[in-house]
């Protein structure tokens, strides 16, 4: 383990604290856009497009965290688990609150918060058998159309002469499909990966018995 593979306070890890402190911000934003007290009943209308640019604020880090702990080659204990967390927090908070606004069908929510914790175990099971298992372009489509349809779920208006909701619910459900295709395509690759390293496994024993 290198010396600074324990470290907490660099860049990357900083980008990754901010992200969490702004999940808390998008939340109360959104809750205040139905429940909104006097104080802030003359911002009620600008409250989905807070939490929309916050969310996309957010989501910008998540990209910068990483690009720049490949570029100075700074990866830590900390950042590898809290990198992660910190983006199923951010996404599944906003599922939540955007279905208590009413604005995302329960079985879609459903299914991209259970497929989240289904790809999260195969991802920990795959690095206790040491298999590498990479993420498949479906994957990243997946990640690309929910990143886009939920800001747009959360200012839930027209917007230069955009009408939000309904591209925003068109690519959400679209989002849910992608997640159960590709979530079916990296379970058929890693089960193939566990059997060609058991049977290399077990061609190592007979050749050590031999």
């Amino acid at each position: 383990m290198e010396k600074n593979d324990l470290e907490i306070d660099n860049l990357p890890n900083r980008l990754t604290f901010f992200r969490m402190l702004m999940i808390p911000v998008v939340v109360l934003a959104l809750y205040f856009t139905e429940q909104t007290p006097m104080l802030l009943i003359n911002f009620r209308p600008w409250l989905g497009h807070v939490a929309c640019w916050v969310f996309v604020m957010a989501s910008i880090t998540d990209f910068l965290d990483g690009y720049i702990a490949r570029k100075r080659n700074i990866v830590t204990v900390f950042g590898s688990f809290l990198d992660p967390i910190a983006d199923k927090f951010l996404v599944v908070s906003s599922l939540v609150m955007l279905l208590a606004l009413d604005r995302v069908h329960p079985i879609i929510v459903i299914v991209l918060v259970l497929r989240e914790m289904y790809m999260t175990s195969l991802r920990l099971l795959a690095l206790s058998e040491g298999v590498d298992v990479p993420v498949s372009s479906l994957g990243k489509w997946k990640t690309g159309t929910q990143m886009v349809a939920t800001p747009m779920l959360m200012i839930y208006d027209h917007f230069l002469g955009m009408n939000l909701p309904l591209i925003g619910t068109i690519l959400i459900y679209l989002s849910a499909l992608l997640s159960m295709w590709s979530a079916l395509l990296y379970s058929l690759s890693m089960i193939k990966k566990l059997k060609e390293k058991r049977a290399e496994k077990r061609k190592i024993k007979k050749e050590a018995k031999s």
